[in-house]
């Protein structure tokens, strides 16, 4: 199976599984409810669950396995967008084509939706009945989703991005703030699979968070070149928001030359650390250049 189908399959896989575990629309509270499912459902990539499963790939682990924390991590990501987006934050009026949750509800419905998406994320974790034997790998990811999500996590990545408004910041800061704000939820997408039996050894494992922390920078990195030079209709957003908040991104504060170079390097730097296992990483490599050569 080529890279382009695996990725329809395992997108509709995660679409499914999301479905089950978001509370129904008949379920009241049906606004808060439909707000839920109205900032998951809505279109999207899915970079976060086929990292998992495509690290899970590389690693020989039961798809079943990597269900929960595909799902988990979605949801979590899903929850930071609805809050990245409010008014107090970027104030960003449109997501994945579509108006952001607080223009199709209200902010405090918004905000409501992501802080119960939020512990669903962990209560999927605890409660799939296929990570159920395993309660020393359910610690392991609940553990690696908190940490992922905390302060020194994409909170903290975030709170640095509203802080760098306006302000020139070095390389190594700017990358700093990239690895807590994106690299982190893409590094625990695929630490995840690792977590899951069978876990890889320990060589393995630092290959696995090397390649994930330099596809974290070179997808942020690629995420402020499309902000520059995308089209609002492609990339399911506002285009130059970064340009009119005055944030610190790559190409406003070394040029769009020097972005793509940098991108370009950590693309190969992340492929390199997958030699190791072979052909059984050639979903994870595929899905690491679209990731980092997609136009939205």
């Amino acid at each position: 199976m080529d890279g382009a189908s695996k990725t329809d399959e395992y997108q509709a896989r995660i679409e499914a599984a999301l479905d089950r575990w978001l509370p129904a629309l008949e379920i009241p509270p049906h606004r808060l409810h439909e707000a839920m499912r109205y900032s998951v459902l809505g279109g999207g990539k899915r970079i976060r669950p086929l990292l998992v499963y495509a690290a899970g790939e590389a690693l020989g682990t039961d798809p079943a396995l990597l269900d929960a924390p595909a799902v988990a991590i979605e949801l979590m990501h899903a929850f930071s967008l609805v809050h990245d987006d409010l008014p107090a934050m970027d104030n960003d009026d449109l997501r994945r084509g579509r108006p952001t949750t607080h223009k199709a509800f209200d902010e405090a419905t918004a905000i409501l939706a992501a802080d119960a998406l939020q512990p669903l994320a962990f209560d999927v974790l605890c409660t799939d009945p296929a990570l159920v034997p395993y309660a020393d790998t359910q610690v392991a990811l609940v553990h690696i989703l908190a940490e992922a999500c905390g302060s020194e996590g994409m909170t903290g990545g975030q709170a640095i991005d509203l802080a760098s408004e306006g302000n020139r910041l070095e390389a190594a800061e700017l990358e700093h703030m990239y690895r807590l704000k994106t690299g982190r939820l893409l590094r625990t997408s695929i630490m995840s699979a690792a977590a899951c039996p069978p876990r890889p050894d320990l060589d393995g494992t630092h290959a696995l968070e090397r390649f994930s922390d330099y596809l974290g920078l070179a997808f942020q990195i690629r995420d402020d070149i499309l902000d520059v030079e995308g089209e609002t209709e492609v990339i399911g957003k506002q285009q130059g928001a970064d340009e009119a908040r005055s944030k610190a991104t790559y190409p406003a504060l070394f040029g769009m030359e020097q972005a793509r170079a940098r991108v370009a390097e950590l693309l190969a730097a992340a492929l390199h650390e997958l030699d190791s296992f072979g052909s059984r990483a050639d979903y994870l490599t595929y899905l690491a250049r679209l990731i980092v050569e997609r136009d939205h």
